[in-house]
């Protein structure tokens, strides 16, 4: 009986420990980000409010890789230009691989209003 209930204290716990982990990862492997719009962060691109590409640059790069097992390890994250305040705006940036190769990365725009502007980018 003592076995048995450790047994099923055992499978419990390590039940629990995958289920945290796998929301940790779902949380910091997320690539959508809200961005304000202030004197720091706002930029024009063809007369349109837009989000600065430094700004969306350092957030790929530091969001691209969360955690060894999600997406690959990327450098030297560049936008051609800011991405503009629009819904459906888009953008390609590019990063270098941990190999050395170019890697393409889609920018879009979900959401936006005059003090901030919501987007994602794909692995």
């Amino acid at each position: 009986m003592q076995r048995s209930k450790f047994v099923i204290g055992l499978v419990g716990g390590v039940t629990a420990l995958v289920a945290v982990g796998a929301v940790g990862t779902h949380l910091l492997s997320g690539t959508e980000s809200t961005t304000g719009l202030d004197e720091h962060s706002l930029v024009k691109v063809d007369g349109y409010p837009a989000l600065s590409k430094t700004i969306a640059q350092g957030r790929i790069q530091s969001k691209y890789h969360p955690l060894p097992w999600v997406g690959a390890r990327i450098e030297a994250v560049s936008c051609p230009t800011g991405l503009k305040a629009v819904a459906g705006a888009t953008v390609v940036c590019e990063g270098r691989g941990s190999d050395g190769k170019s890697v393409e990365i889609p920018v879009s725009v979900v959401k936006a209003t005059t003090t901030s502007v919501t987007w994602k980018f794909e692995r």
